[in-house]
């Protein structure tokens, strides 16, 4: 998997691509990540990358001449530009299983007032969008982007079971986990999990994955229970375990 990242700052990423699970993964040549700088690819002799905005307005717009260059120096014919931008469609972890079937990712950061539209007509395959909000740039929406794919490819992370009962992953929130001591500050571990009967285990975990959904997202389990391709032995158990536990 080739992360190439265009950016104004590639400095933001120099502890991001170090530490942790990625910069485990970059080391073991599992995943690749080029920072390209737009500003080198400037023809202003002083190297600016961004003027007034046509039709009046406050702030600056990143002009196209730097940006076509910078993306078609390092464009393949498998590349995908993602353009990191509040307009984009909401990143959700469907977004990311789908992603990383991609071979290279060109992940395009704008600063300022955005970016020149004829960049994105012309150039951007997909634009993304962490959250309703807006940030300073799209770095650390890259660093998202990054991340949330990165650990889903092959070998970053070891037991495979790991992220795919991870929190959204089949649209449910994780279960709770516990650890050592059994007992603390006079709490104990359910006694469900201590039972070594690994077939409760999983029931309970389950079944706590649904509650936990029901409680804090109960968008998610509408969405799901909404959803034509939800298999109806899934629905009706999240129908069940939410009744049974009224």
């Amino acid at each position: 998997m080739n992360f190439k990242v265009l950016t104004l700052f590639p400095e933001m990423f120099d502890n991001f691509l170090k530490a942790s699970v990625i910069g485990k993964a970059i080391e073991n040549k599992l995943i690749n990540v080029e920072l390209i700088n737009i500003r080198d690819f400037s023809e202003n002799k002083h190297k600016s990358v961004d003027d007034t905005s046509y039709g009046g307005g406050p702030g600056m717009v990143m002009t196209p001449q730097p940006l076509k260059d910078s993306i078609e120096f390092i464009k393949k014919n498998n590349s995908k530009v993602i353009f990191l931008s509040p307009k984009g469609e909401k990143l959700t972890q469907k977004k990311v299983n789908s992603l990383v079937l991609e071979e290279d990712l060109i992940l395009l950061c704008g600063h300022y007032e955005g970016i020149d539209q004829r960049i994105i007509d012309k150039y951007v395959d997909e634009e993304i969008s962490i959250g309703d909000y807006v940030l300073t740039g799209g770095e650390i929406g890259a660093m998202v982007l990054i991340d949330s794919i990165g650990r889903l490819v092959k070998d970053v992370i070891g037991d495979e079971n790991s992220f795919k009962e991870d929190s959204h992953y089949n649209g449910l929130l994780d279960y709770p986990h516990y650890t050592k001591p059994q007992i603390f500050d006079e709490t104990k571990v359910p006694d469900v999990l201590i039972s070594g009967n690994h077939k409760k285990i999983n029931e309970w975990r389950e079944n706590q994955s649904i509650l936990q959904t029901y409680k804090k997202r109960p968008d998610m389990i509408k969405k799901i229970l909404n959803d034509s391709s939800t298999e109806k032995n899934f629905s009706e158990k999240i129908k069940k375990v939410i009744k049974n536990n009224l």
